[in-house]
């Protein structure tokens, strides 16, 4: 695209000053003196001497920069994409430059170290007009300088990104964030940078993506309690896709007290520490056909009482069931739970596996407040910590399957 560029001849500003001072009072030329004198007799015909030219009052020829200012998109360019505009300086270096919408706020920015190129500090809004000046000057301060106005694009194609926290809500150490988008995401790095975390305590948190439609967010290690969190989505003027764009939101949420669970199924034990109090709790985890994960993970729902069906299990062994299972919270997406178990009999918690994969806690039917599922159930958080070790399952858990994310290591996050 070619450059717009306006040239400014520096010798004009002392031409004009020599010609002032060429014009002002006693001590003029000898021919301006004649010329008046003659005037002053009253001559007739007689006419001023021509006043001489910057050029010649001065010796010089206006200077050239040597410096050229180039711009994109050219001026009165409509259906702009918020990530096209490019200015740059050849022959020289940029000196200012001026960004500004129809309402006047600045857009921010920054020049290149070699003074080549200006970078806006974020994309440009969509549905909005600009205009742009910037100057550069060459080795001798020769300036240039360009101008352009445009207008950006309004999408006609929205994609939703949803999340697993709502606002000002509290949740356990091990919370992370998970990002669905509605859409397949082509410009991944583009979105990653348009969702950001604000901490209280300088917590620095980093998304990792699972697919193309989901993004999850977490810290290197757990939240300190009593972080208070915003996430920031800024994905009105992102492109997630081609012609697809996203929204602008912000989604304040504070971290609770420390409440990190760990169940031993050789032992058949939970050591609960929370707020820095510890217990112990017996359980039951997975039979030897069906055992439990072994790994971290985090409570992702608490989702009361949930009718299970071992119909919905593929390759399940055993007696078939269909049960309301009373203070039930999801693990994982593929269906493990920590929950109530009132068809056993008291003499398995604490001495025997026998459930499909989940982790299950003494209760009665329908739940009850004082068994240990419904202590337990109503001192948890979503994003609450469950280890599981021990476990006879040789396949590691996968960290995609549920908020899982603590399972990979930070440095392949």
């Amino acid at each position: 695209m070619r450059s717009i560029r306006r040239v400014v001849a520096v010798g004009l500003v002392g031409g004009a000053m020599a010609l002032t001072a060429a014009c002002g009072g006693g001590g003029g030329s000898t021919a301006g003196g004649a010329a008046k004198a003659d005037l002053g007799a009253g001559a007739a015909g007689a006419k001023p001497a021509a006043a001489p030219s910057a050029a010649a009052s001065t010796g010089t020829v206006p200077k050239v920069s040597k410096a050229a200012v180039s711009i994109e998109p050219k001026p009165g360019s409509v259906d702009v994409a918020p990530n096209a505009l490019k200015i740059g300086a050849t022959g020289g270096k940029l000196t200012t430059v001026n960004v500004n919408d129809k309402a006047g706020k600045e857009v921010p920015g920054t020049i290149s170290a070699d003074g080549s190129s200006w970078t806006p500090t974020a994309g440009l809004e969509v549905g909005t007009a600009y205009q742009v000046s910037a100057m550069a000057a060459d080795a001798d301060g020769a300036v240039a300088t360009a101008d352009s106005d445009f207008s950006t694009l309004t999408p006609t194609e929205l994609a939703k990104a949803s999340d697993n926290v709502d606002n000002d809500a509290t949740y356990g150490v091990g919370m992370i964030v998970s990002v669905n988008f509605s859409k397949d995401v082509a410009n991944r790095d583009e979105v990653a940078r348009g969702i950001s975390f604000e901490t209280s305590n300088g917590t620095v948190v980093k998304g990792h993506w699972f697919g193309d439609r989901r993004l999850d967010f977490r810290p290197e290690q757990y939240w300190t309690p009593g972080t208070k969190v915003v996430v920031h989505y800024r994905l009105k003027s992102v492109e997630i896709a081609p012609g697809v764009y996203g929204g602008d939101r912000d989604e304040p949420f504070t971290i609770g007290r420390s409440q990190i669970s760990t169940v031993d199924a050789a032992t058949h034990k939970m050591t609960v520490v929370s707020a820095g109090q510890t217990s112990d709790i017996d359980i039951s985890a997975g039979a030897p056909e069906h055992p439990t994960w072994n790994g971290t993970m985090v409570v992702m729902s608490k989702e009361g009482v949930v009718r299970m069906q071992s119909s919905t299990l593929p390759g399940m062994t055993g007696a078939p069931y269909d049960l309301q299972v009373p203070h039930s919270m999801r693990l994982t997406d593929s269906g493990t739970y920590v929950h109530g178990n009132y068809w056993s009999s008291s003499s398995t918690f604490g001495e025997d596996n026998v459930s499909h994969g989940c982790v299950g806690l003494k209760d009665v039917q329908g739940g009850g407040a004082n068994t240990s599922m419904g202590k337990f159930y109503d001192g948890t958080l979503v994003g609450d910590v469950m280890v599981v070790k021990n476990s006879t399952r040789k396949e590691t858990l996968d960290p995609s399957n549920g908020l899982s994310g603590w399972n990979a290591p930070w440095s392949t996050w």
